[in-house]
């Protein structure tokens, strides 16, 4: 899904193009999830797996699960995606468009938390909350993963109240230490 059928206007440098990097690979996943039926604890949150050579030691290109596990192999080398704050790598923007691949796992794995905890298809509630926020029009061109939690909560908490969705929501995004 390219990204710019998401959000057009989100820049693709530092954390605004890591937001517009995960909010695709959301939705890949999403789309991996509904066309195989499987709810969020069933899936297995892998984008690209069965794509790599069998000789390689990967199980696929990303994982929003555990960002940074996908592959380490000697020949592609140990997979740099970063899944918290701690861990926030903050690339020039003549490397990686400062961090969007790198810089990525940290709101894939918030999405995964935060679908993980709502429970049921993700697609049905923590996606739409993150297609809301993605496409409502609220979403500036330079977010911040702090721009995108609380844009995130927000809409949670429009459509759901403040229950299970928004507390998963919130505990996501501090689980990976943006809020």
């Amino acid at each position: 899904m390219s990204r710019q059928i998401l959000n057009p206007q989100l820049g693709y440098f530092h954390q605004s193009g890591a937001l517009s990097e995960s909010v695709c690979d959301v939705f890949a996943s999403l789309v991996k999830q509904y066309s195989l039926g499987q709810s969020a604890d069933q899936a297995d949150w892998l984008l690209g797996a069965g794509m790599l050579a069998p000789s390689l030691k990967a199980k696929a290109l990303r994982s929003l699960a555990a960002p940074g596990t996908a592959y380490d192999d000697p020949r592609l080398g140990k997979d740099r995606q970063k899944a918290d704050m701690e861990r926030y790598f903050d690339l020039p923007l003549n490397q990686d468009n400062g961090g969007v691949h790198i810089n990525s796992g940290i709101p894939n794995r918030a999405f995964h938390l935060a679908a993980t905890a709502i429970g049921g298809n993700a697609w049905e509630k923590a996606g739409r909350i993150w297609y809301d926020a993605a496409t409502g029009g609220k979403l500036a061109a330079d977010a911040t993963f702090a721009d995108f939690a609380e844009l995130t909560a927000t809409v949670a908490e429009d459509l759901y109240g403040s229950g299970t969705e928004l507390n998963a929501v919130d505990n996501a995004w501090k689980t990976v230490g943006v809020r």
